[in-house]
């Protein structure tokens, strides 16, 4: 039986993450990850599994809320549907390979790399650099190789992608609002693959626990999604009331400090 404690803390989670999702455009993961590693930590999961189960469970939360967010965009004409069918393959293939790779990986050579990751994001938010569009959009086969690239970072640091493919798209001159759209339903086969890849490779660390499966923790999924379901449409609200571009310098620093916390909590 989850302790009460914990079900307050996974619905504040979700509340958070789905507004800051919808406030900022960005994925659940970035947050997730380094707060889930903290919680299982306090919990007594092993230090080696815990940023896999991090990962895994951060993952599955993703489905929910990338589906709520790409239908969203889809209402309003947002999502380019043969670009995310050309990617889907290479994201499917990368993201549920990269996942073996995860479980080959300790806890401390991943936190490094979500580190890394995250520290290029909050980077990227903080300059706030607007790509030049240079090209047209790629092919068949150009789609699908970086799809494959962006599905496996995706995989190895549990984010939905759209820091990745909303530069990939606009280089290619695709328009800012259907980049971010079309990264949104890109999302969803990120989740779906990265959370069977986790299910699969962690099924035998995890087997004695009647509410784990594989590197995914089934409440926290449970709990987190219910509430950043509801609470990303009131972030996209305010997003229009308020200086955004300021918000995301803020938001960037926060990134930092939680990526640093997680390296700290399992070196």
């Amino acid at each position: 039986m989850i302790d009460i404690q914990w079900i307050f803390i996974f619905l504040i989670l979700g509340v958070f993450v789905g507004f800051m999702a919808g406030l900022l455009g960005i994925g659940g993961g970035g947050i997730m990850v380094p707060v889930l590693t903290t919680i299982f930590l306090y919990q007594g999961v092993s230090v080696d599994n815990v940023v896999h189960l991090a990962l895994g469970t951060s993952m599955a939360s993703m489905i929910i809320t990338s589906t709520a967010s790409f239908r969203a965009h889809h209402a309003r004409g947002g999502v380019i549907w043969p670009v995310v069918k050309g990617m889907a393959p290479g994201i499917i293939l990368g993201t549920f390979l990269a996942t073996f790779l995860a479980s080959y990986l300790s806890s401390l050579y991943l936190a490094i790399f979500f580190a890394l990751f995250m520290a290029y994001v909050s980077l990227q938010m903080f300059i706030d650099k607007k790509p030049k569009p240079s090209r047209e959009l790629a092919g068949k086969a150009g789609l699908f190789v970086a799809g494959s690239g962006i599905g496996a970072i995706s995989a190895l640091v549990s984010i939905g992608g759209g820091s990745l493919t909303v530069p990939f798209l606009t280089w290619q001159n695709v328009e800012i609002k259907k980049a971010i759209g079309t990264s949104a339903a890109i999302g969803l086969p990120i989740a779906i693959a990265g959370t069977l890849g986790y299910l699969i490779n962690g099924w035998s660390h995890f087997s004695s626990d009647p509410f784990t499966f594989g590197f995914v923790y089934l409440p926290a999924v449970l709990l987190i999604a219910s509430t950043s379901f509801f609470a990303a449409p009131y972030g996209v609200k305010l997003a229009h009331a308020l200086p955004v571009a300021s918000l995301k310098k803020v938001f960037a620093v926060l990134l930092i400090l939680l990526s640093v916390k997680m390296l700290y909590s399992v070196v």
